[in-house]
């Protein structure tokens, strides 16, 4: 979709002119002079919200799709109804992000219709378009295309995103900005003695990776932040194999990978004055003749060990040692990202990512990062006593619970315990791994926490 700013109208009658009205159904109708009408309910204006507003812009795009219509106009005045709620900027830019978002789908194995695909292909918004207003217009763009190059990332089946493209993937996606890309191979991951991303790869033909970004947008000498994903390109389970109903998602097991690779190039791309470094541990966890083994004890770079008591509960695993690895730069921030447990989507629902620090003031900053963005988390406990639960005992920790109760609360305390060194925030993203019905959303990856996580960048 292409997003521009016009002082008019375009007078070419094939572009839908969209409205807002009162009521709460959308609908479509052509004008007497063959203009296409696309009106859209918003409701009471008393019982107007930030986060109706970003549904209420998705809306738009998807009664156009669904009536075939392929160019919108909308004038900014229109949305009167957000003024007590964004500013003008903040409006332009959370438009031109959900325009994206909501005309995205991932139909690169599909066969093109007859009538080809019913994509919106241009939107244009009618208003003065200053600078400030293209400055804003431009951010938005590119968030947006962050956000579904993360989706499209996601969605590509396990078979065609392993490890080692996933790699290619990060290598390509940093082409053309100051972002440098480093991967480790197997070898050089031995020598630093990751016994976690080694144990749970050794199940699997396909190879590890370690993938490293590094950018330098701060001044020198600056510690950066750091930004760790979990790359789990399909996760089986392992030998704890997963149950029929959740095995076939599971190619998106590396979402937390694919946002902060995104997210890395997206800050560079607008010029982020921070030093940032993205760590993505890529594995395959498969079952065959040499999986790691429930009852193993793996040791890990730093040098704790890890029982392992179920191999399905292997994220934590590969994170420890990037966690340690991340420890190497003095960062100033480290916060992962990763599609951690089924636990956080039984606590939440599939409405807002867990997250969790020991720093209480950065957990209020997030959620409300989170709440301006749109990508919603809410702080679970990392209370000292779940610990308990985590206790080795023929290894230092081990990577489940005692019991099943709490499960997103004890791998976060798990990932804790590598992470002592430097502030920290976990995000556990598995209830935003996908989109759910009503979010005027393709069915697929969501792209979690990109939008959260560049902004972050900026404020933190």
């Amino acid at each position: 979709m292409e997003i521009t700013l016009s002082s008019a109208f375009p007078k070419t009658a094939r572009v839908a002119r969209v409205v807002f009205h009162s009521e709460k159904e959308p609908r479509v109708r052509v004008q007497a002079n063959k203009h296409i009408l696309i009106e859209i309910g918003v409701g009471k204006a008393a019982e107007m919200t930030r986060r109706k507003i970003v549904l209420i812009i998705r809306q738009m795009v998807s009664v156009a799709k669904a009536n075939g219509v392929a160019h919108i106009a909308v004038a900014l005045k229109e949305f009167a109804f957000a003024k007590p709620h964004v500013s003008e900027e903040e409006l332009l830019a959370l438009l031109s992000t959900n325009l994206l978002m909501a005309n995205f789908e991932f139909v690169k194995y599909k066969t093109l219709p007859k009538k080809g695909w019913r994509f919106v292909k241009t939107a244009t918004i009618v208003t003065s378009a200053s600078a400030a207003q293209k400055a804003a217009l431009r951010k938005g763009v590119a968030i947006g295309e962050a956000v579904n190059a993360c989706r499209a990332l996601a969605n590509t089946p396990g078979g065609e995103m392993t490890p080692r493209l996933l790699a290619e993937e990060a290598t390509k996606a940093a082409r053309g900005t100051k972002v440098s890309v480093k991967i480790l191979e197997e070898p050089e991951i031995k020598r630093l003695k990751m016994g976690g991303v080694l144990g749970v790869a050794q199940g699997s033909a396909e190879k590890p990776r370690f993938i490293i970004m590094e950018y330098r947008g701060g001044k020198t000498g600056e510690k950066p932040i750091v930004l760790v994903g979990k790359g789990i390109t399909f996760d089986t389970g392992g030998l704890n194999l997963k149950p029929e109903g959740s095995i076939s998602e599971m190619h998106m097991d590396m979402s937390g990978g694919a946002a902060v690779i995104q997210t890395i190039v997206l800050a560079a791309r607008l010029g982020t004055e921070k030093n940032i470094v993205a760590l993505v541990p890529a594995v395959e966890n498969m079952p065959s003749g040499s999986s790691y083994r429930p009852g193993d004890v793996l040791k890990s770079m730093s040098g704790k060990t890890i029982e392992v008591l179920n191999t399905h509960a292997e994220g934590r695993i590969v994170l420890a040692d990037a966690l340690t690895y991340a420890e190497r730069y003095k960062p100033r921030l480290v916060v992962d990202v990763a599609t951690l447990t089924g636990a956080a989507m039984t606590a939440l629902g599939q409405r807002a990512s867990a997250v969790f620090s020991k720093d209480e003031e950065l957990l209020r900053k997030v959620q409300q990062w989170g709440e301006e963005t749109g990508e919603y988390v809410w702080p679970l406990p990392l209370w000292d006593e779940y610990a308990e639960e985590i206790k080795g005992t023929f290894g230092d920790i081990a990577n489940i619970g005692k019991t099943r109760y709490g499960g997103a609360i004890t791998a976060a305390l798990f990932l804790y315990e590598f992470a002592k060194n430097y502030p920290w925030v976990h995000i556990d993203i598995a209830p935003r791994m996908t989109s759910i019905e009503g979010e005027h959303l393709a069915k697929g990856a969501a792209g979690a926490p990109v939008r959260l996580l560049v902004r972050l960048l900026e404020e933190f």
